[in-house]
């Protein structure tokens, strides 16, 4: 299965935009690959004039918190780390597996690449704050347009949708962790292991 892959526009950010800015850009994703019937929800960002939308699944909602809870964990245990990288992946689960096989066979279709670039806080009344807080949220509306304009494009790699109660389409959210150095990789081996090479759109 052929599998594209998003590299989306580096943020620059500072510790504690991290948060509201994941969150728009997972749940931006994830709305733009839903399956069947939602309940779109409007969010406005609270430090920016940006509103995006959810699924309005309390599941999806829950998994993406709890993937950005422990981004944010490796962060602080890696503050050397200034420019971390999360990574959505879709996938098609396998139907057909051996009878003594617990394990569930993921065939990855799409994968998206969020950069992100971590500069120090500079201070509530800093200028220079106010002046990055603009820069930053023009580019993430241009990382919102790039999304939109990747899914728009890029369709003929999507896997035919099955008849069922999915409302989504299967993702995982994977995150480096203190104990995977060879996080990069292990993503290009699993991403060959998928099957095909992947196509790069900056």
């Amino acid at each position: 299965m052929n599998c594209e892959v998003c590299q989306l526009k580096e943020l620059e950010v500072e510790s504690f935009e991290i948060r509201e800015v994941l969150r728009c850009i997972l749940h931006t994703i994830v709305f733009h690959r839903a399956l069947g019937l939602i309940r779109p929800k409007d969010v406005d960002l609270e430090l920016f004039d940006i509103t995006y939308v959810q699924c309005g699944e309390i599941e999806v909602e829950k998994k993406i918190d709890d993937r950005i809870d422990h981004f944010i964990a490796w962060i602080d245990k890696h503050p050397n780390n200034k420019k971390p990288q999360l990574c959505v992946s879709f996938y098609k689960a396998k139907s057909k597996q051996p009878w003594y096989s617990s394990k569930t066979d993921r065939s990855f279709w799409e994968r998206w690449f969020i950069n992100l670039n971590v500069v120090m806080d500079l201070g509530d009344a800093s200028e220079a704050r106010s002046c990055r807080r603009k820069q930053l949220e023009q580019s993430l509306q241009q990382v919102l347009f790039q999304i939109i304009k990747f899914v728009n494009e890029k369709k003929d790699h999507v896997p035919p949708i099955n008849e069922g109660r999915e409302i989504y389409c299967p993702f995982e959210i994977t995150i480096p962790s203190s104990s995977d150095s060879s996080f990069g990789n292990g993503m290009w081996k699993r991403m060959l292991h998928s099957g095909g090479h992947p196509s790069m759109i900056s």
